[in-house]
């Protein structure tokens, strides 16, 4: 979609804005000569997450912006505040707000340690919260100013929440403050819109959530749809378009872009709808995921949880006695990834001895375990040396070694046949 310069001097605060869809929004504002602040954490580049705040500043500056990077944790209200102080001092206002800054775990109840699910709910709805608080007195000042939060349309269906609680919760809360905060400051002129996408598209997110594989890409739609999508949004009179959940696609569609052939990673293929649309299914996506190649992170057994985890945990907890305490005196905690990720521990050390999820009582256990839930489950079925695991890397362990041998005796005991 060709610019139009609707957005020439005007200036956009996006958080986390050094990768992805928030990039591409930096980006196409670039272009007609608007000021961006990217407000976000990445200031040294990962492995396997290209871009930081600084290059992402850089490649603004090349599209024809002036950017602003600032070192941004949305969960930190002072450092919100000093970002949002700078920008009005460097750029003298702010006209645009993108609340695009998200954390996600497709994880059930009983996989979501509360440390994630506060991550989620901190980052998601506080922060979206945050920041809108601290922009808004600038934004009644500024040009045509907008808020625009990327999150889903509120379709309040059991299936969009029974797999992920959590996380749901989390996105529909930046939905929630489109609901209540376009009514609230419609009077003052300030729009408040959402966008979300129709299909996947290809960041390092979808990387993560199809299994990481390349054929999953040829499913997905670049971020450049998100970012003409927004950009139309954005050029609409604040005053009369307000508090509407908006879908990328049909937002082109109204304004007579037909070509979306031409944001599909490879043009071509079928694409994947994304999640929280009323007229798409969980495990219709699981389904193309795994058509496509691609290993999905949520599926049937995800959603419910496999329970697999909380097996071996039932049976710690029948085996439990002073014995064993008085042996030990040691509390383990287990930080597990994968299909069951979640934190969970045994107190070999208190009283008659306890086990569950969530975190160690008294929050100081003697040894921590870092592995992958498949290789734990393994491990307490007799089918993997604690040894082994830890000199081949797939066991990392923190605290007293000595402790650590000692869980052996414990995992003898257990009855593997019934995991």
């Amino acid at each position: 979609m060709i610019n139009t310069g609707k957005l020439a001097g005007r200036t956009l605060f996006i958080t986390g804005a050094s990768r992805g869809i928030g990039k591409a929004i930096a980006l196409k504002a670039a272009k007609d000569g608007a000021n961006i602040i990217i407000a976000a954490k990445t200031v040294t580049a990962h492995p396997k997450l290209p871009g930081t705040i600084y290059t992402a500043a850089k490649e603004v500056e090349a599209a024809g912006g002036k950017c602003l990077p600032c070192v941004v944790d949305i969960q930190n209200e002072g450092q919100v505040q000093a970002a949002v102080d700078e920008a009005v001092k460097t750029f003298g206002g702010i006209d645009i707000l993108i609340n695009n800054a998200s954390a996600i775990s497709l994880t059930g109840t009983l996989q979501t340690p509360m440390k994630k699910y506060d991550l989620m709910n901190n980052v998601n709805t506080r922060g979206t919260y945050l920041v809108s608080r601290a922009c808004i007195p600038y934004l009644k000042k500024g040009v045509n100013p907008h808020i625009l939060n990327l999150s889903p349309p509120l379709t309040m269906q059991q299936k969009w929440f029974k797999g992920h609680v959590a996380y749901s919760i989390a996105k529909y809360g930046m939905s929630m403050c489109v609901l209540g905060m376009s009514g609230e400051f419609q009077p003052d002129g300030v729009a408040v819109n959402a966008l979300w996408p129709k299909t996947a598209i290809w960041t390092a997110a979808m990387s993560m959530l199809g299994g990481g594989e390349d054929a999953i890409m040829k499913q997905c739609r670049t971020p450049d749809i998100m970012a003409d999508a927004a950009y139309a949004i954005l050029s609409k009179d604040s005053k009369s378009y307000t508090g509407n959940f908006c879908i990328d696609e049909d937002v082109l569609k109204e304004i007579g872009e037909t070509d979306l052939e031409k944001y599909a990673c490879e043009p071509g293929n079928d694409l994947l709808p994304d999640f929280f649309l009323p007229d798409e299914e969980p495990m219709d996506i699981k389904s193309q995921l795994e058509k496509g190649g691609g290993k999905p992170a949520f599926s049937e057994e995800a959603a419910a949880g496999s329970g697999k985890i909380e097996k071996v945990f039932e049976n710690i907890r029948g085996l439990l006695d002073e014995s064993f305490v008085n042996s030990t005196k040691a509390v383990y905690q287990f930080e597990l990834k994968g299909a069951e990720a979640g934190e969970w521990y045994v107190d070999l050390k208190n009283g008659s001895g306890s086990a569950g999820s969530g975190a160690a009582p008294g929050g100081s256990p003697d040894v921590i375990m870092k592995l992958d839930s498949a290789d734990f489950l393994k491990m307490f079925q007799g089918e993997l040396k604690p040894t082994a695991a830890f000199m081949s890397g797939k066991l990392k362990m923190d605290g007293d070694l000595m402790k650590a041998m000692k869980l052996e005796t414990l995992m003898k005991k257990l009855p593997s046949s019934k995991l």
